[in-house]
């Protein structure tokens, strides 16, 4: 079994709480634009601006993977609805307010001080095409992960 550990070292361990996503088949470069979007929120913030894209009411900007997006006027640049990456960051501030619970902080004073998204292990795929040849169609898999502290 693999260890996983955290980007970020030399937290206080009584004051941060950690949750991570590993190995999910989600987009790298859109789970970045939504990790940037969250960090510096509070928890009950950051779960709220995911059910809003989910739900298609609020936008996420994208800031460096923006090439040939349209732009908005609720962002006033490049941005879109990540539904799928929205879902299963939902699902992670929630074991990330879970995990405040157990450790005894209170979720409401919990905000999140790091979010990153990297690149996972690759699953290689190919696809037949016409004369014996073959094309790759290789699928990156996505680890997340968030840091709350609390104030």
């Amino acid at each position: 079994m693999p260890e996983w550990g955290y980007s970020v070292q030399g937290l206080d361990p009584d004051k941060t709480v950690k949750a991570s996503l590993r190995e999910a088949d989600l987009s790298p470069k859109f789970s970045r634009e939504v990790c940037r979007a969250i960090v510096g929120l509070k928890l009950d913030e950051a779960k709220r601006l995911m059910e809003d894209v989910i739900n298609g009411r609020r936008m996420i900007p994208y800031r460096r993977y923006r090439k040939k997006r349209g732009h908005k006027r609720a962002t006033n640049g490049p941005g879109g609805y990540p539904v799928k990456i929205a879902r299963r960051m939902l699902k992670l501030l929630e074991s990330l307010e879970a995990n405040a619970e157990f450790k005894g902080l209170s979720p409401e004073n919990v905000r999140i001080i790091h979010a990153a998204a990297h690149k996972g292990r690759t699953i290689k795929k190919y696809i037949e095409r016409a004369f014996g040849r073959s094309s790759p169609y290789f699928k990156t898999l996505v680890h997340i992960e968030v840091i709350g502290e609390a104030t």
